[in-house]
């Protein structure tokens, strides 16, 4: 049977890629994705989100979820995604609608109607995560795993300390570190070493439309940001996806992760404590990928959605 995922986004460049990545895997059954300001704000993450589904042929329910931090200003990468989220690139108009219950409750109503049988995915910030979590704490007990892509155990991304969705959100990822499950986090130094080279963009070129018409171009805008011009964009969602499909593709090591809410210069920093006594571990910290494992996975994921796009 498949396993089933239901991923919370905020779409952005690396979110469709990993959507693309999990309805590509017949290992996997994507039950939902519910929306989240960070990338782009929610009307960009939610519209992104029913346009990448029509664009791929997929027939999946699409939740809108919170539209700010829990207390914070909101805080958005839109120089690093673009305006609109996908480095400019316009798919058609999408005609399905969102659901009508809010991203919050929709995660609630899936994880109580199936427990300990959907993997929860947060690719984005963790608001809609925290809101459930104090809502229903049982969803801990009733997801089957909680797989993060955000933090990192040395240095950040948006901030010297800070790694983006942590950052968009600290006081939210305070509460889901500290909720009581065990979170796999897959971070920057781990999704560094999932870098979309030129090699790798090569293998690509028998994609059809899907290349052509979306991956080429998020990856060229992607691509330009200072940050990954040397080495290629890194497709940091996809990881967490991946991680779903074959946590063998992994090197995890437990550890303590507290999240800094207060610090003048490394607010949002995620403080990965790898010598903390078990009893105190709250997370799987993914430090080594198999980086030619991920992307043999997750090409064969997308030529699948490539030749079953309507």
């Amino acid at each position: 049977m498949p396993k089933k995922v239901l991923i919370d986004c905020d779409p952005g460049i690396d979110d469709a890629l990993a959507i693309a990545f999990a309805h590509g895997r017949p290992e996997l059954e994507l039950v939902g994705l519910t929306t989240v300001a960070g990338n782009v704000g929610l009307e960009h993450t939610t519209n992104n989100a029913r346009c990448l589904a029509e664009f791929y042929g997929m027939d999946v329910p699409i939740a809108a979820g919170a539209d700010r931090p829990l207390v914070r200003e909101r805080v958005l990468a839109d120089q690093v995604h673009g305006g609109n989220g996908l480095g400019g690139v316009v798919l058609p108009a999408a005609a399905t609608p969102v659901v009508d219950r809010h991203a919050v409750d929709f995660i609630i109503d899936e994880l109580a109607a199936a427990p300990g049988q959907i993997s929860l995915l947060a690719v984005g910030p963790l608001t809609n995560i925290a809101l459930a979590v104090r809502k229903e704490p049982r969803i801990v007990e009733w997801a089957r795993e909680f797989v993060i892509m955000g933090g990192s155990y040395t240095r950040g991304n948006r901030t010297p300390a800070a790694e983006f969705n942590v950052l968009a959100d600290p006081e939210a990822a305070a509460v889901v570190f500290d909720a009581g499950w065990r979170t796999t986090m897959i971070g920057l130094d781990l999704t560094a070493q999932a870098r979309a080279t030129a090699d790798v963009r090569g293998r690509f070129a028998v994609l059809g439309r899907l290349e052509s018409e979306l991956i080429s171009p998020i990856l060229d805008f992607y691509g330009r940001h200072p940050q990954y011009r040397e080495h290629g964009p890194a497709v940091h969602d996809a990881c967490a996806v991946a991680y779903a499909l074959d946590p063998g593709l992994f090197t995890t090591v437990p550890a303590r992760v507290d999240v800094e809410i207060h610090g003048r210069f490394t607010s949002g920093m995620t403080v990965t404590d790898f010598a903390a006594p078990a009893a105190r571990h709250n997370a799987e910290v993914a430090t080594v990928l198999d980086a030619e494992r991920f992307w043999n996975r997750l090409l064969e994921a997308f030529s699948h959605v490539a030749t079953r796009m309507p």
